[in-house]
């Protein structure tokens, strides 16, 4: 069973994406997966894995005030992820999370983003259900 109704599913999928790289391109001085790892441990993105349709109604620019202005935010100096890479990471864990139902929390420990970085080119032109059945349930 996944985790909401597919209805949101696209809209959660894009936005979710698009922060990520709108993170990676706004702060290039901070660690982008510092920021993912943050995000996906978050009561804002709890709030989507519970089917919060305020939280999950939100674009991109509306979900970064949520969770800078709810949460204690406190992201790493570090690299950011270059390219598209942001994006598709972001796009891959809201719909593994939908997929699978899986708290976004620990899809982050078990699929770490590192992981993620380096399957990118294998991944990333795939359709994004079919990459995440080739990752699999941990």
């Amino acid at each position: 069973m996944h985790a909401y109704s597919e209805a949101y599913v696209d809209d959660v999928v894009e936005n979710q994406g698009r922060l990520f790289d709108y993170f990676a391109q706004t702060y290039p001085n901070k660690s982008t997966e510092d920021f993912i790892v943050t995000y996906m441990k978050s009561k804002t993105r709890k709030s989507i894995d519970d089917s919060k349709a305020y939280v999950m109604t939100m674009d991109f620019e509306e979900l970064w005030n949520y969770f800078y202005t709810t949460e204690d935010v406190d992201i790493k100096d570090g690299e950011t992820i270059p390219g598209f890479i942001p994006d598709w990471i972001g796009e891959f864990y809201a719909y593994y999370q939908w997929f699978y139902n899986i708290p976004s929390s620990l899809i982050v420990e078990k699929i770490p983003v590192n992981y993620l970085i380096h399957a990118y080119p294998g991944l990333h032109d795939l359709d994004l259900e079919l990459a995440v059945k080739k990752v699999g349930e941990y």
